[in-house]
């Protein structure tokens, strides 16, 4: 393991927090650890509870750390896109060089021009995605460097999100007592990764259904447009189960995945399950199809909803159609219900790794997979180890501290080094 490269992804969701560690050797990534805990403290992708969401998060680091045996120092963050706006953008300067070939010094220097611009106090710079580099007027360029020009451009979408949805997701994980390697927001991350290279080019909406919210992502021209939330995910449906079934919130979840199905006319009414009622020690019996029918009505709304969201956005056509993921996914019939409701060709995207071949994983391997490639086209972006033995590091308060006071310090630099805004453009 000490001769491959080590990342560690934290996805902080509405229902669940995920931990993965991921080994990659000559390219390809092994899973080697995972941690997932139901979160508490975070509605709709939003925090409203500081000390319940870092307890989420360090059970799940926990968790992740038992499976190898080793200690969690550093992690590959997400950020959720919730208020993410995203604005056009470009960068001029001249070739520094005396033979006038470009280097790593006129990107850091051309993406730093970009920034030049006037960023509202409550915003903060995420990332800085190109779309193309013009060098002498040439342009449609992906990696200008090596060539000879005087005079390099960029043309780019800056992404900014909101600054106090940012630092109080940075707080919760320095008070985890971990580090933070590397940002990227969650669609552009997963997305990426997720899509194939004629979907991102042609035109295609990537769907995260999660527990509180779901966000849409449209991919065209090899890079994200564009992407918004929708305050609907698979939580509503445990809650119409929980009232309809009148059962137990954790009961009507498990209920959801064992028993669910999204499509009525292919669910079965033959086989009956037991159902505990609130407050009873009787149990009732419902059949497949009847719970389909809670189910089916909740989808359907979410994807008419969907489906407004994307005329609002100015989507009129999806060549790609539609990739659905997350974790209510793995429904039986959401694929039927909605091709139905949406008119266009959708698959669903499962990860096709040992370990975590769930929808709900997509983000978290996304972010490694996503941070490999940021990697090997800068070089090492971290001298730090994301992990150590469990010996070298005890996981007492003052260890905890001095972490937090680490990663406070490294948080400035965090959104202002180019090489962490140049990202979408390494395929």
């Amino acid at each position: 393991m000490s001769q491959s490269e080590l990342y560690v992804s934290l996805d902080i969701g509405s229902s669940s927090v995920k931990v993965l560690i991921g080994e990659v050797n000559e390219g390809s990534l092994h899973v080697v650890g995972v941690g997932n805990v139901q979160s508490a403290g975070i509605r709709k992708g939003t925090i409203i509870d500081i000390d319940a969401t870092v307890q989420s998060i360090r059970k799940a680091v926990d968790q992740a750390e038992r499976m190898i045996g080793m200690k969690i120092n550093e992690v590959i963050l997400g950020i959720p896109a919730n208020g993410v706006q995203l604005q056009d953008v470009k960068g001029v300067v001249a070739v520094n060089s005396e033979n006038r070939e470009i280097t790593d010094d006129d990107l850091d220097r051309v993406m730093k021009s970009a920034q030049v611009m006037s960023v509202p106090p409550d915003r903060e710079i995420v990332n800085i995605v190109p779309k193309q580099f013009i060098v002498d007027d040439y342009g449609e360029i992906k990696d200008p460097r090596g060539m000879i020009g005087v005079r390099l451009e960029m043309d780019g979408t800056l992404i900014t999100t909101s600054k106090t949805l940012v630092h109080n997701i940075l707080r919760c994980v320095e008070r985890a007592g971990l580090n933070i390697r590397e940002i990227y927001l969650q669609p552009l991350a997963a997305g990426t990764f997720a899509l194939t290279e004629d979907e991102k080019n042609h035109g295609t909406a990537y769907i995260d259904i999660g527990g509180g919210s779901t966000t849409v992502a449209i991919f065209g021209e090899d890079r994200l447009l564009s992407t918004a939330v929708i305050p609907v995910g698979g939580d509503h449906i445990t809650k119409d189960l929980s009232i309809i079934l009148k059962t137990p919130t954790e009961q009507a979840r498990k209920i959801k995945h064992q028993y669910g199905h999204a499509f009525y006319d292919d669910a079965s009414d033959d086989e009956l399950f037991e159902v505990p009622v609130i407050g009873a020690d009787t149990k009732d019996q419902y059949s497949q199809r009847y719970i389909s029918e809670i189910i089916g009505v909740r989808l359907e709304e979410l994807f008419d909803l969907i489906l407004e969201e994307l005329y609002r956005m100015g989507v009129r056509d999806l060549p790609g159609g539609v990739v659905l993921t997350g974790g209510i996914t793995k429904i039986d019939g959401i694929l039927q219900l909605a091709r139905h409701v949406m008119k266009t060709r959708v698959r669903v995207h499962t990860p096709e790794y040992i370990g975590v071949r769930e929808p709900m994983y997509s983000t978290a391997v996304g972010l490694i997979r996503y941070a490999h490639t940021h990697e090997e086209y800068f070089g090492k972006l971290s001298d730090a180890p994301p992990v150590t033995a469990m010996e070298s590091t005890v996981p007492n308060a003052n260890n905890r501290n001095k972490q937090s006071d680490r990663a406070q310090e490294k948080k400035p630099g965090l959104f202002s080094r180019a090489k962490n805004v140049f990202d979408n453009f390494f395929e």
